[in-house]
Parts: C-alpha cells; structure tokens; sequence
C-alpha cells in the first residue's frame, strides 16, 4: 500500500501523523540525505513532504532522491512563513518543460 512520508524538524512535522503519514525527524543536511537515500530504495513510499528549511539545506539531496524515486517530493512551508522554494522548484520544473519561464520572475 503506498505511504507518505514527513521528513523535517520533529515539531514541523508531527502534525501530519494524525492524518497517516510516517514522520522521519531530520535536524540537519546529513540526516536528510541519509533518509531520503532510505526513501529513495522503498516502493511504497509514494509521497514525501519535506519542510522548507531543510530543502534549502540540501538542494542536491532532493535532485538526487528525485532521479532515484519515482515518489513525489513537495517542499511545504512551515509556521515560521514561506521561503518560496517551493515555487522556485515549480518554475525550474516549468520552464524545463516547457523552455520559456511561463511563471516569471518573482
């Protein structure tokens, strides 16, 4: 059956365990490459929601979980506000796509 996984600080993320989602606590960019290359080998896994501050610690750790899984992953803000990395990343996707920046420049 497949599952989503949380991955951030323990306090951004135990919210989604009420909803079903496995929540894997992650407090820097190490242990963020270490489970998303654990995610990455897990058939089940079909979605991976990652916070904010941890996406902009390790942007290479996503690109690599990305070539390796066919799970989703979507960067979600926290409380603390919005860094806009998720809209980046759906303006790369975009105008790689497409060639043209079709969302413009923010």
């Amino acid at each position: 059956m497949p599952k989503g996984v949380a991955l951030g600080q323990r306090h951004h993320i135990l919210g989604f365990k009420g909803v079903g989602f496995e929540i894997v606590a992650v407090e820097n960019s190490a242990e963020l490459e270490h489970q998303l290359v654990i995610l990455a080998r897990d058939p089940e896994v079909a979605l991976v929601l990652l916070t904010e501050d941890m996406a902009v610690e390790a942007p290479e750790a996503l690109e690599n979980f990305r070539l390796r899984s066919s799970a989703v992953l979507t960067v979600i803000p926290t409380h603390e506000g919005s860094r806009h990395v998720s809209f980046q990343e759906i303006r790369r996707s975009v105008e790689r796509s497409l060639g043209v920046d079709i969302l413009g420049k923010q």
